[in-house]
């Protein structure tokens, strides 16, 4: 696997890690935890290798 495409996938679980821990921690807003999910199918879909 190229070194770029290492990094593509480092930098895809970096940002999913991230939309997880702040999906975790929204309490308050139904709207923002539901935001968070919508972004973050294309980043798992993406890992997944799913076209």
């Amino acid at each position: 696997m190229p070194l770029i495409m290492i990094f593509y996938y480092a930098i895809c679980v970096f940002i999913g890690a991230m939309l997880i821990w702040n999906f975790i921690r929204e309490k308050k807003s139904l709207n923002d935890m539901l935001l968070y999910l919508l972004v973050l199918i294309p980043l798992v879909l993406r890992l997944l290798r799913v076209k």
